[in-house]
């Protein structure tokens, strides 16, 4: 009863914690995870690879929910790998705990896919649909559900977690779990992470519910398809509202098409679209070449999180 599976990464458009309200969309650098089913095992053991240390609550949390629901409750072991830094504001929670569900239903020999219909701008959530035993959709929620129990988020990050799972940018009600939008973007990527890291449940909630009105226009802005200016204005209000330096995005902005921190920080995230003939990431990188830390070049996907097959 082995699993295998893989998640994305993904940048933010709109933070939810002003409002419950958030957007995210997927980008090209995975989580992956490794789970292994025994009935006879008594709990969950887990394990990332990236750090001995770091707390695997989030993950065995996904394997037993899952098997609760799924199986007949079965232990075992979980093991993450990912290109995805922890506690940067690309969304390593999400990714781990997407693929960590669809691993856990791999082991079980359970089919994931989407249902019902699906097309570049919606997804189907059919769980009547005989060819599917688990929608993603469905997993993606017993994910967040998990990652609440764990405590590592303060909303939810249900838009974290449906761009990780089904890629593209999504925009969510995190209150209700509920998909408002899902729809393809084809974007160059430029990520400057800093050395130093940020957690989610960590963030200044206060703070951030302050900066509400701004959330409120970018929501409006990321609804009317407008991601590109909804994801600029949200880096501006939420470096402030969490104390980190604009002055990235300030100099990113002549060059790109958006340019946001993303999540709750450290990491900023610059995008082009290649129909925008203004923009250049090399002068982005440029500009951030000086900055301690690492930068990545990458793109976003449109295919979300998927089992893997030997």
């Amino acid at each position: 009863m082995e699993g295998r599976a893989a998640a994305l990464g993904a940048g933010t458009v709109l933070n939810a914690l002003a409002t419950g309200t958030g957007a995210a969309f997927g980008i090209d650098v995975e989580t992956r995870a490794t789970v292994e089913l025994d009935p006879e095992a008594d709990g969950v053991e887990g394990e990332i690879a990236e750090d001995a240390a770091a707390d695997t609550d989030l993950i065995e949390r996904c394997v037993a929910l899952a098997t609760e629901r799924w199986g007949d409750g079965e232990g075992g072991r979980v093991r993450t790998d990912s290109d995805v830094p922890l506690a940067a504001g690309l969304k390593s929670s999400s990714a781990a705990a997407n693929a960590t569900v669809l691993a856990t239903c791999d082991a079980l020999g359970l089919a994931v896919g989407d249902g019902g219909r699906a097309s570049d701008d919606a997804v189907g959530d059919d769980p009547d649909d005989p060819a599917v035993d688990v929608t993603r959709l469905e997993a993606c929620r017993l994910g967040v559900r998990a990652a609440r129990e764990a405590g590592v988020t303060v909303t939810g990050a249900f838009d974290d977690a449906t761009a990780s799972m089904l890629g593209g940018v999504t925009v969510t009600d995190n209150g209700a779990d509920e998909l408002r939008v899902r729809e393809t973007v084809d974007w160059e990527v430029l990520v400057w992470t800093p050395p130093e890291r940020a957690y989610s449940a960590e963030a200044d909630v206060a703070r951030c519910e302050a900066v509400a009105p701004m959330a409120d226009l970018v929501a409006d802005l990321a609804l009317d398809g407008r991601y590109g200016e909804a994801m600029t204005v949200n880096g501006l209000a939420f470096s402030a509202a969490l104390g980190f330096d604009a002055d990235p995005a300030v100099e990113a902005m002549p060059h790109a098409t958006a340019v946001s921190l993303s999540g709750t920080g450290p990491s900023v995230v610059a995008v082009a679209d290649p129909a925008d003939p203004e923009t250049d990431l090399d002068a982005v990188a440029d500009a951030w070449g000086d900055r301690p830390g690492a930068l990545r070049r990458t793109t976003t996907r449109n295919d979300g999180a998927a089992v893997e097959r030997p």
